[in-house]
Parts: structure tokens; sequence; C-alpha cells
């Protein structure tokens, strides 16, 4: 687990002697890294994350009480995990969050209570259309650290592969629970998935 791992971490300390952290397995430092990928990588997750939190809570608020409450329950607490690791690794490299997080809270809480309205199948539709833009995300991330340092990113590419898998696991989730049933379902996913690009690529740069 990244948790096991110290974190990464340059300064001084109290009596001006510089400090470096690093990954106990890896050579990931804040001085060896590429900075400018591994904050929009951090960035963008860490809001992407806070937004899947922010639907689920209100997926739970309409739907917590019926026979779907405890399927959406098992999802959320996993993407808690995924925003605590991410909260973590926000402090770790020193990542300021995206400017945007009023942005993907709005978004996450009109479409968790918006699509629960719609009954179990409007919120897997959005589970199904939110979790497979992040896991294409999370892909399209995979590559770029591949490409560059598949041994030096290994504890950062554990952490994103190990959540890619949740999130596909949470869109089969959708769609074994009846997401290809919600009124109009090929629109809604597609209007979901385009505000989930347009946030990604904005929360990346801002």
């Amino acid at each position: 687990r990244w948790n096991e791992y110290k974190g990464v971490a340059s300064g001084r300390g109290t009596y001006g002697r510089r400090i470096i952290v690093r990954f106990r397995s890896s050579g990931m430092t804040l001085d060896n890294i590429n900075r400018a990928a591994v904050d929009r990588i951090i960035r963008v997750d860490h809001a992407g994350e806070y937004g899947a939190n922010c639907i689920y809570t209100g997926q739970m608020a309409v739907l917590g009480r019926t026979s779907v409450g405890p399927v959406i329950q098992k999802m959320w607490d996993q993407e808690k995990d995924h925003l605590k690791k991410f909260s973590e690794l926000m402090v770790t490299f020193r990542v300021r969050p995206t400017v945007l997080m009023p942005f993907w809270n709005v978004l996450g809480f009109a479409l968790g209570p918006g699509t629960a309205l719609l009954w179990k199948e409007g919120a897997m539709a959005c589970t199904v259309a939110v979790e497979e833009s992040i896991a294409h995300h999370y892909n399209n991330q995979i590559r770029k650290l591949m490409e560059e340092d598949p041994e030096k990113y290994e504890e950062l590419l554990q952490v994103i592969k190990k959540f890619r898998d949740e999130e596909l696991e949470h869109h089969d989730t959708g769609l074994e629970h009846d997401a290809e049933l919600a009124p109009a379902y090929a629109v809604l996913k597609s209007v979901i998935q385009a505000e989930c690009k347009v946030a990604i690529y904005l929360s990346e740069r801002l």
C-alpha cells in the first residue's frame, strides 16, 4: 500500500538542515520527477475523486434507504479511499488543488440527486458514464508514466492502476443494476461524459 512508503518532501528542517524523503522502493523525489506532469495527474485525480464523492453523497441522500443503497454505499466507500489517498499525495508532492473545486462540487451534487431522481436506473447510468470516463482517463495517465519511466513512478502507477480497476468494477456494477434501462440512456450517458471530459481538461490546467 502506498501509505507504507514514506512521502516525498524537500525543504529545510528546524535547524536549517535540508530534508529529502523519498519513497523507499522507487527513485521518486521532488527533485527528479516531471513536476508538471505529476502536478497535473494528482490535481485532476484529486478533483475527480472529490466530484465522485459528491455524486455518491447525492445518490445516497435519495436512494440510501432503498434496495440499491448498499450497492451505492460500497462504491462510495471505495471513492472515499481514493479521495483520501490523493489528498495525501497533494501534501506529499506539494500540489495545489484546482481552482475549479467549486465547479466539481456543483457538478457532483447536481449529477448525484439529479440522476437518482430517475430512480436506481438513472443513478447507475450516471455511475457507468462517470466511471467509464475516469477509467479512460486513468489509462491515459498510466501510458504517460509508463512511457516516461515505469520504475521511477512505480508506486504512483500502482495507485492509479488499483483505482482504475475499482472504477471499472463500479462501471460493471452499474450495468448489472440496469443502467441501460434508464430513460434516454444513450443521451444521458453522452451528456455526462461530455461534462466529465470538459471538467478533466480544465482541472488539469487550472
